[in-house]
């Protein structure tokens, strides 16, 4: 039976962004990101991160340290709020490094999001993806998915550019705690405003 699906972005949406996070003793979580997704997980959500990591191709950070950053994401939740994130997708590529034209998977594109519901058995239509970049905007619209943007990151700084494209979120929160409150209220029937 297929799944609702929380999409997720990893740097500015559950843990703070210092810029090609390579240290898991570095990971911070933003607050309310835990008890966020423990909300979404209990109301019957899997949760899947999404994350641009062009570092990679960058040569500033290895595939072995952003699976080590996304352990200790793991044990912070499982730590703090009893859940953890149910498979992280990656994308390692830039264009500008070495994969130009070579990579379907770099948000806006929807390669990730094809990658998880090849694994998983997703319903699109009562999905969300969470972030705070014009790239998951612009991903949750291209893959059909709800979005909100958050103002954690870079959402804040983001909303003039998606006004100027016409590529609007679904939805725009604080943070993932209230985008779960609000995604909660959308399931429940109630009225999102």
């Amino acid at each position: 039976m297929p799944q609702p699906t929380i999409f997720l972005d990893r740097d500015g949406t559950i843990n703070f962004d210092p810029g090609y996070l390579n240290n898991p003793d570095a990971v911070r979580l933003i607050e309310g990101a835990g008890a966020a997704l423990k909300l979404l997980k209990d109301a019957g959500y899997l949760l899947l991160v999404i994350s641009n990591q062009s570092g990679i191709a960058r040569g500033l950070i290895t595939d072995e340290q952003v699976g080590r950053v996304n352990s200790r994401i793991n044990e912070l939740l499982e730590q703090f709020s009893s859940v953890t994130i149910d498979h992280f997708f990656y994308c390692p590529h830039h264009e500008l490094f070495g994969n130009e034209g070579e990579c379907d998977c770099r948000k806006p594109g929807t390669g990730m999001i094809e990658q998880a519901r090849t694994r998983y058995e997703i319903d699109i239509k009562n999905s969300f993806l969470i972030g705070d970049s014009v790239a998951d905007v612009l991903a949750g619209h291209n893959a059909g998915i709800n979005t909100i943007l958050v103002g954690t990151g870079n959402g804040s700084e983001h909303i003039s550019v998606l006004q100027d494209k016409n590529k609007l979120p679904n939805f725009t929160c604080l943070n993932l705690y209230e985008s779960a409150k609000l995604i909660l209220k959308i399931k429940s029937g109630a009225s999102a405003c």
